[in-house]
Parts: structure tokens; sequence; C-alpha cells
């Protein structure tokens, strides 16, 4: 049972932190596709556009080296292998092989749809365990993706998750890898753990839920699903923050859930994303109050004074040189070097105007998920990258290695070469999602 204080923490019972300390990992949103999908909540996905044909239509008219990846690209993520992987809004998951042009089995393309075994057709989350299955969080549950059992079939293998297996909520907007291998899942309807042990024991499912206090939305009449989680990321002492839909963030050391607000000065109460950078400070990007920053003590906000554009944050992500980028909705990106903030529009590339995802890759390539297909930022201008592996399908992607900052817009594994045995280990999450 959780008990309120006045300073607004919700202890456990030994009981249910027991049962909460048992958990194994944390897989990707997925959502459900027998009834149509929707988002839910409110943050509703984009109409699918005409870029985003279905597999049947795209089978009998394959896309042009120039077509767009996805219209719209919710997640990137790049798996130790090296292969980019492209959450969308209405076309699954599409993966990149950078070394498919130097073997005869296949294209270097691949999409990923119900049809193929996978969740649902928008994804939320994408991120690699310790085993090195991929995980994804949809619109239709969990999909898990294990290489190896996926040779040994001959095929493409996924392995679906939902509410049948004790999943809060079909529809999953984001996912945690945290430092023990253990995963959690924000769903519209709360939190979900898994626990890989519970199909070996009678009876058990395979997710149980973590209790997080629902919003109180009665102010905002148009919202839905108080219990919705759009983000969440293990800081570097190990807390667990969760950013919620109208109640703030709550932020969970192991034994004690405490909330941040408004009344504590955090800039909005609806949490799209959270990123803690290299100092240990806490990033906060809101549906309505732009970006604030958390020391520890006090929020700082940062607005159109400080050069900021727009008050719908959903992306926050720092890269291997520190810069902190801040992806908007109808108002770009931003990047701010520790003392000013340097934005881009549209004017600096047509898909530029909303910006959902971002990562770094093996290279120190910056990837940016946008209304507008993907874009790649090398420092110095913005290309959009298509079907055909870069501008206008010319194939001028640089190639990608083993070598990784390998990051997933809502968790980080970051793989690392250790002699000649790579080894996994879990950090704190450097990209957060929740669109």
């Amino acid at each position: 049972m959780l008990q309120s204080g006045r300073s607004g923490r919700y202890k456990l019972s030994t009981l249910l932190l027991g049962s909460l300390l048992f958990v194994s990992s944390c897989t990707e949103q997925v959502k459900s596709s027998a009834p149509p999908e929707r988002a839910g909540g409110s943050t509703p996905p984009p109409a699918a556009q005409p870029d985003s044909a279905t597999l049947a239509a795209r089978l009998q008219n394959p896309p042009t080296s120039t077509e767009q990846i996805s219209q719209y690209i919710r997640r990137i993520f790049q798996d130790r292998d090296g292969n980019m992987w492209f959450g969308t809004t209405s076309d699954g998951v599409a993966r990149y092989d950078p070394s498919a042009s130097l073997r005869t089995e296949g294209k270097s393309l691949a999409y990923f749809t119900p049809q193929e075994g996978f969740s649902g057709n928008w994804v939320g989350g994408i991120s690699q365990d310790e085993h090195g299955d991929l995980w994804f969080a949809t619109g239709g549950g969990v999909s898990r993706y294990d290489p190896a059992a996926t040779l040994s079939a001959g095929g493409t293998k996924f392995t679906r998750y939902t509410t049948k297996d004790g999943l809060a909520s079909d529809q999953v907007y984001c996912l945690l890898v945290d430092k023990s291998g253990g995963l959690w899942f924000g769903t519209e309807e709360g939190v979900s753990r898994f626990d890989p042990s519970a199909s070996l024991r009678t009876g058990s499912k395979t997710f149980t839920s973590f209790p997080i206090p629902a919003s109180d939305l009665s102010k905002f009449p148009y919202y839905k699903y108080p219990k919705q989680i759009n983000s969440m990321i293990q800081d570097k002492a190990g807390n667990i923050w969760f950013a919620t839909n109208g109640g703030g963030v709550y932020r969970y050391d192991g034994k004690t859930l405490t909330n941040l607000s408004e009344a504590d000065g955090l800039c909005n109460n609806f949490v799209q994303t959270v990123m803690e950078d290299r100092a240990g400070n806490l990033w906060f990007g809101t549906r309505k109050g732009g970006l604030c920053k958390y020391d520890g003590k006090t929020f700082t906000a940062y607005g159109r004074k400080d050069g900021v554009l727009g008050e719908q944050v959903w992306v926050i992500y720092q890269d291997s040189a520190g810069i902190i980028w801040i992806g908007a909705s109808a108002y770009g990106l931003c990047a701010f070097d520790g003392k000013k903030f340097t934005c881009y529009t549209e004017r600096d590339g047509a898909g530029l105007k909303n910006v959902q995802s971002l990562f770094e890759d093996a290279n120190g390539q910056l990837w940016i998920g946008t209304s507008g297909g993907v874009y790649l930022f090398n420092g110095g201008n913005f290309t959009n990258w298509k079907r055909g592996g870069g501008p206008g399908g010319g194939g001028d992607a640089q190639p990608l290695t083993n070598r990784s900052i390998a990051a997933s817009a809502q968790n980080c594994i970051r793989y690392m070469k250790s002699g000649k045995k790579p080894f996994w280990y879990t950090v704190l999450m450097r990209s957060v999602t929740g669109l």
C-alpha cells in the first residue's frame, strides 16, 4: 500500500517492495493490432501520410530510392551489430543493415509490421538487453526480437507480449533497461515490469504492476489517461524517474516514491521526456512549459528569452561532445553548449519543423527523426537520409561499426570493447521518449 506524506512521498509496504525488487528487463512499447491503432491519451500519433504505405502496397509498388524511410520517425536506435532501427508512426519498425550491400541475401533496408509478427504499426521505444535481444514498445504491446532465434528459425522471429501476459496496457510509450538488467515499461495505464521467470511458475503473469499515483486531470477534461507514463530513465545514483501525463515527475530510490511538480518549480506537469546530463543535472521537456533543468535542489526554466524555440519539447539528448540537443514540436531543433542555444528550423531542412527523436551513432553522426523523415547532422549541415541510404538515394551515409554509444530514445545501453571480448552494461538513458 502507498502512503502519502506532506512532502509528496509515497512509501511502499514491505510486501509490495519485496515483490517489486524482483524484476527482469524492460522492453519497447507496442500498440495493439486488433482494434484500429491509436496512440491513446493526449498525444495521438500523427495521421498516416501518403508516404506511409501498407506492406501490401509496398510490395506491389516498391519504394524509390528517394522515398523517405517513413513520414514520422518516432525512435532511432543502433544495435550492437551496427544496424540502425527506425521506429515509425505507421510503418512499424525499419532496420537498416549497412553490411547488407556486401552480401547477396537481401536489401539493406527491411520493414517489420504486424504481418511479420511485429506487435504494432507505431513504435514508442527501442532498446537491447544484456543478452542481445531487442525490445520494442509499440501500440500493440511489446515485441521481443531474438537475433539468435531468428537465425536458427531461418526467418524473422518476434515474440509478442500484451495485457494477456500482465502488461498494464497494450499502448506502450516508453521502456527502460535498468542497471541490473531489469525491464520497465511505461504504458497508457501505468508502469509494468517484466519477469522472465514467470513462465516457470504456474499461473504467474509475465509482467507485474509498479504503482505510480494517477494524475489529477479534473482541470484538463480534454486529456485522458491519468496513469500514462511518457518517459523513464535511471540516473547515475540509481534512481528511476517517471514522466507522467499531468502529475509531474516521480523519483524512485528503491524504497520511496517522491513527486516533483509545478509546486516545486517544475516548468509543467505534463512531462514528455527526461534526460540526465554528464554533470548529473536532470532536464525535463514538457508539453506546455518548454524546457527546465533540475540540479537536485532548484529548477531553472529556459524559454524564448534564452533562445529556446517552442513550448512543446518532445526529446532531449546529449551527444558525445557534451552538446545538449532539444527537439520541439513546430519549432525545430536547438543545441545548447552550456552557454547559449543555437536553433535550427525548416530553413535548415524541410523536416526539421517537428523533431521527435535523436540518436548519435558509433561514428559520432547525429541522426534526427522528424515529421519529414530522417536527417543526419555532420556538424556543418543537415542531410535528408532516404531509403537509398543518403540524399536522393545516393548511398553516401557513413558506414556503421560496432563501437557504439548505443542509446535508445528512452533508455541507454552502451556497448564497449574490452580486449577482444565485447561486453554490455546498462547506463543512464541519454535520450528520452514520450511522444
